[in-house]
């Protein structure tokens, strides 16, 4: 059974906290068992828990279940916000070099 919450919450609020964004990392290639993602962390279980569902309600992870043990899923679909925003500072940079390279070219034609 998969788990995807109905629910979403602010992307940025999840990926505002540095573990969270670390749990994402470790998300990337492979789902992981809470087990597993804990282990990278030295904090208790249930923080761990409770960083792993705030990333879940956002709608940045999958849950699947096995028995007992409940393995992640990164889902990166839901960072399109993210991604949005971030291209805004791109163009931003983007035009700021290309302003820069002209003046740096204008300065050794003379």
């Amino acid at each position: 059974m998969v788990i995807a919450p109905d629910r979403k919450p602010d992307v940025f609020v999840a990926i505002s906290h540095r573990a969270r964004r670390q749990m994402l990392d470790l998300l990337t290639d492979t789902e992981r068992p809470v087990s597993d993602i804990a282990a990278h962390f030295e904090m208790s279980r249930p923080a761990v828990s409770q960083h792993l569902r705030v990333l879940l309600d956002a709608g940045l992870l999958t849950e699947q279940r096995h028995g007992r043990e409940r393995r992640y899923r990164f889902d990166p679909e839901r960072l399109g916000p993210v991604r949005d925003w971030i291209s805004q500072y791109e163009r931003f940079w983007d035009d700021r070099l290309l302003r820069l390279q002209k003046q740096l070219f204008k300065k050794s034609e003379t």
